[in-house]
């Protein structure tokens, strides 16, 4: 498997993006902030969205005066390509990439 992402925030946004599909950014923020247990600082998790974004994982498009984030079909590969990976290993079932 070629280099994904590193950041462990940045593979959460993109699995809860996976699940839903699409979320604002609000929205986002607050779910991983209920899934961490912690508050995120708005400066640094726009900044993990915008680097998804100029990554081309991410795409981001302005509904009104929100801005609504949704995986690119890099970003699809991407979830399920890791999702594989880490399965494997927790089944035990490791392969060579």
């Amino acid at each position: 498997m070629s280099q994904w992402l590193q950041s462990g925030r940045r593979r959460d946004l993109c699995a809860l993006l996976y699940e839903a599909g699409s979320l604002r950014g609000q929205k986002l923020k607050t779910a991983l902030e209920r899934h961490y247990e912690v508050r995120i600082d708005p400066q640094s998790f726009y900044g993990s969205l915008d680097a998804l974004v100029d990554r081309g994982l991410l795409a981001c498009e302005t509904e009104g005066i929100h801005d609504v984030y949704r995986l690119t079909e890099a970003g699809v590969d991407g979830v399920e390509s890791h999702h594989a990976w880490l399965t494997a290993r927790v089944d035990g079932r490791i392969q060579d990439d």
